[in-house]
């Protein structure tokens, strides 16, 4: 992070993309750099997964040589915050044959909005993404 601090962060979360195959779709990774381009997320790390039909399991990290596996233009200038806890889940749920980013990013959107907040003594004590299906449900709950 070279123009914001650390304590100036907005909403931090870490996202799981998976794929069928080993290489992440072009459209999403054009998705995630429009994101960016936009300022509506600020990446903080990037590890990419991707298990072959025999088990083995590749990992790139961020500072690593990102091209070969189609994340060139997401690099950045990153810390690991990926744990290794976080990267054994995904290691052991993905299934042969397929791949997986994970994703920490800041929503830069919130930024001034939590920045305010904890100017005036206050924090942003609670953060949830609601997943696709337990919306889906709430709406179709609520007609």
């Amino acid at each position: 992070m070279t123009t914001t601090g650390w304590n100036e962060l907005g909403p931090v979360e870490l996202v799981v993309l998976t794929f069928p195959g080993t290489s992440i779709d072009r459209a999403t990774v054009e998705e995630i750099g429009d994101l960016v381009a936009h300022g509506q997320v600020t990446l903080l790390d990037l590890v990419y997964l991707a298990k072959d039909e025999n088990g083995n399991v590749t990992q790139v990290d961020v500072d690593e040589d990102l091209a070969g596996v189609g994340l060139a233009e997401l690099a950045l200038d990153a810390k690991a915050l990926v744990s290794d806890d976080d990267l054994e889940v995904v290691r052991e749920s993905l299934e042969p044959g397929t791949s997986a980013a994970l994703i920490v990013y800041e929503e830069t959107w919130a930024r001034r909005l939590a920045l305010r907040v904890r100017q005036q003594g206050g924090e942003v004590a609670l953060h949830i993404q609601v997943p696709r299906d337990v919306l889906q449900e709430a709406v179709e709950a609520a007609l």
